[in-house]
Parts: C-alpha cells; sequence; structure tokens
C-alpha cells in the first residue's frame, strides 16, 4: 500500500500537518520525514510532492522563503496564518472521515439492527 490513492487524497494534509509540527521545511525533508514516520510504508514523490506545494502556495495556504544553502537556493515552505487554520480544519474532517471508515469497516455489533 506505499502509494495508495487514500494517501494521494490527503497529501496535502500531510503537508499542512507536518509544517504546522516543524514550522518549515523544504521539499525533499517532507519526504523524508515521511519516510521516517511511516518507516519506508509511504513514500511521496517528487512529482506529487512539488504540484501539492505548488497549489497550496497559490491557495494562500503556504508561504515561500527561498534561502543560499551550499551555494544552492532553497526554498523553505511554511503555512501562513490562513494555513494554520486550514489545518485545523482539515485534520479535524481527516479524524472524522478516519472515524466514520472505522465505524464502517469494524462496526460494533447492535442487536437492534436488523437486514
Amino acid at each position: 500500500m506505499k502509494n495508495s490513492q487514500l494517501y494521494k487524497g490527503s497529501l496535502n494534509t500531510i503537508i499542512m500537518k507536518l509544517l504546522e509540527e516543524n514550522s518549515r521545511m523544504y521539499g525533499y525533508e517532507i519526504t523524508q520525514k515521511v519516510k521516517q514516520i511511516t518507516q519506508g510504508e509511504l513514500n511521496i514523490t517528487e512529482g506529487a510532492l512539488y504540484p501539492a506545494l505548488h497549489k497550496l502556495e497559490a491557495d494562500g495556504v503556504l508561504s515561500v522563503e527561498v534561502e543560499r544553502v551550499d551555494n544552492r537556493l532553497r526554498k523553505y515552505y511554511k503555512l501562513t496564518e490562513h494555513g494554520q487554520r486550514e489545518t485545523v480544519n482539515r485534520l479535524a474532517e481527516l479524524e472524522e472521515f478516519i472515524r466514520n471508515m472505522q465505524t464502517l469497516v469494524n462496526p460494533a455489533p447492535n442487536p437492534d439492527l436488523q437486514f
């Protein structure tokens, strides 16, 4: 289940959550952090990450800071104020979705329900 559609649909929320926890990050750092947290179960490709970062930036969720590191320019992404509020909303939606999916996949026995 390395790169299923379920993960792809949650990519923006994953990025926003990481930036909420880490203040600012650059693209490669995001991919490595996800790999570390999931113990290699989820690999975010550059082809998926950078379009998501650019869309979040265009939507006013992220801002970009450019710094010179080892004689190269590196883009750091961080949440805007709007992005911080949006992260709270997205995480609440995701938690509700997960609860609903758990209920559907593993319903508690209910003797009152008859099909």
